[in-house]
């Protein structure tokens, strides 16, 4: 507490004739503290006079005090500031020691004045907040009429906490096939610094990638003198379940996972997803490492904050895809495009159904690389020499991801629902959900993606040549444009979860040409009825 917060405190204890003889006249501060006022009157009467003459003085000498000043009352500072800064909408001239913020409440529209907290000012400060409400109440009568209006008043209190979450983490490319080789260090960076003998680490590795890739992952560690403890879980949609972050939870529990110690999660986007969910909640976040091994999990899965699980509710008995999970970044990503070529030609595709997307939304030249080189790419597995040789295969991933990273970076927490990267995931949510069906993430993402051209095309935005010709290139790719289990009751239904998702409006992204979208909120059950009909004659 500074000599001039004791200005508003110092008529306790004061006779008149004290004040007077300092020719000092102070304002009592309304609601004072009785403590400030019993260590006020505790202090011999010369102390006072004294303290008031010295604060004279300084002022008279165009001295400016500041709030870091030392003094034997600092530890009352803060409460004495908050309390002097109570009475929001006086003409009292804020004081200089204290920079004071005001604001208007985006929801109330109450003032809300700010003051930082002396030990924490860039983070936490005391706020009044003042609301006023006017209601007026007409009453006629033979004789007049009558208005009133009432004026009302309110304040509250209480503090801000801000804190801005540091996010930062890299999405390396690794060169084509050596992740595992020994004289490549980036997966062993990956996993942190360690002290002297702390010779294990641990990965989760999806069943199918253990398999494969297995021996090769523990040799890598082995060489560099570490143990590798592994827990292997299955990478099926089906298997994208509470449990599987259960079973993870278990092992880092048995293996004693230290609180900086990054671990590693191998596999296809349900692995990541699941293990990116077990990182959030074992001890309240833990650093992890994503390797994505599937074409779908390079472009999408491993370069965002999210993660999450499908949630199988017990009161309505369904299943609801992602719909309990977190925004948690990785410590880093390691992207090894050799992996693509384990895979089988469906799932290939399956990664297409992301990429296509994203050309489709925001970029016309990826859509003509797609054109061009998608069906060779498809065929062998993205290892056609001439299209490694020439850069094609390496273009495209590269534009995928940085169009992913270029759409998410800035939303990342997706304060702003307005997202073409959504495109192709508004009905598609539900083609997942159908028991029993057979369709694969992308395969999903794309009946919905062409689904949304045909709605497009009923609303003018786009002509037919554009529509055949985004059909043919879904075509090249091997992915299917239409399901059986795409009828107007899914699609309906699918309209009003993504107004519940999308905090209430619909938010569905249409493309007006290759590489341009908007979204839109107002698609109508009639227009997904003819739109269904459209494309009920292509040659799906």
């Amino acid at each position: 507490m500074t000599i001039k917060a004791i200005h508003s405190v110092s008529s306790f204890g004061v006779s008149p004739e004290e004040l007077k003889r300092d020719e000092y006249m102070v304002k009592v501060a309304p609601e004072v503290p009785k403590s400030i006022a019993d260590m006020w009157e505790s202090l011999a009467p010369d102390v006072r006079a004294a303290l008031i003459s010295s604060e004279l003085k300084a002022e008279n000498d165009g001295l400016k005090r500041t709030s870091s000043t030392p003094t034997v009352m600092s530890r009352s500072s803060s409460l004495l500031t908050f309390e002097q800064n109570s009475s929001i909408g006086s003409d009292t001239k804020e004081s200089d020691e204290t920079e004071v913020t005001r604001e208007k409440c985006p929801v109330s529209g109450a003032d809300v004045v700010l003051t930082p907290v002396e030990r924490a000012p860039k983070n936490v400060f005391a706020f009044t907040k003042t609301q006023v409400t006017e209601k007026s109440e007409v009453v006629k009568t033979s004789a007049a009429t009558v208005t009133t209006t009432t004026k009302v008043v309110s304040t509250s209190r209480g503090w801000r906490n801000i804190f801005q979450l540091p996010i930062s983490y890299d999405v390396n490319m690794v060169a084509h096939g050596t992740l595992f080789d020994t004289t490549n260090s980036q997966l062993l960076v990956a996993t942190g610094v360690h002290p002297e003998g702390y010779n294990t680490r641990f990965a989760v590795v999806d069943a199918d990638v253990d398999k494969l890739y297995g021996d090769k992952i523990k040799s890598y560690f082995e060489a560099k003198g570490l143990e590798l403890t592994t827990c292997v879980i299955s990478g099926g949609e089906a298997d994208k379940r509470s449990k599987a972050v259960d079973t993870i939870l278990d092992e880092l529990c048995a293996y004693k996972l230290r609180r900086r110690e990054p671990f590693l999660a191998i596999g296809g986007g349900c692995v990541l997803d699941i293990a990116g969910m077990a990182a959030c909640l074992y001890r309240r976040g833990v650093p992890f490492v994503r390797v994505p091994t599937t074409l779908l999990a390079i472009v999408d899965a491993s370069v965002g904050v999210k993660n999450g699980v499908d949630h199988c509710c017990g009161a309505t008995e369904e299943t609801y895809k992602n719909r309990v999970g977190s925004f948690y970044a990785p410590s880093a990503c390691l992207l090894d495009p050799a992996f693509i070529a384990s895979q089988d030609e469906r799932n290939i595709s399956n990664g297409f159904g992301e990429i296509i997307k994203l050309a489709l939304v925001r970029s016309s030249d990826l859509f003509d690389l797609l054109e061009a080189h998608g069906k060779t790419l498809v065929e062998t597995r993205f290892e056609d020499e001439s299209l490694k040789q020439s850069g094609v295969s390496s273009r495209i991933i590269d534009v995928s991801i940085q169009i992913m990273l270029e759409e998410l970076g800035p939303n990342l927490w997706e304060s702003k629902l307005d997202r073409c990267v959504d495109y192709g995931h508004t009905f598609s949510k539900l083609l997942e959900m159908v028991p029993g069906a057979d369709i694969m993430h992308g395969e999903a993402v794309n009946v919905d993606g062409f689904f949304c051209v045909v709605l497009s095309f009923l609303r003018g935005y786009i002509d037919m040549d554009t529509v055949n010709r985004i059909f043919n290139c879904m075509k090249l790719l091997n992915l299917p444009t239409n399901s059986s289990d795409l009828q107007l009751d899914l699609a309906w239904q699918s309209c009003k979860d993504a107004i519940e998702h999308r905090h209430g409006e619909q938010r569905i992204p249409l493309i007006t040409e290759i590489g341009e979208s908007i979204c839109v909120s107002d698609i109508t059950e009639e227009e997904l009825k003819h739109a269904l009909e459209l494309m009920a004659k292509f040659d799906h």
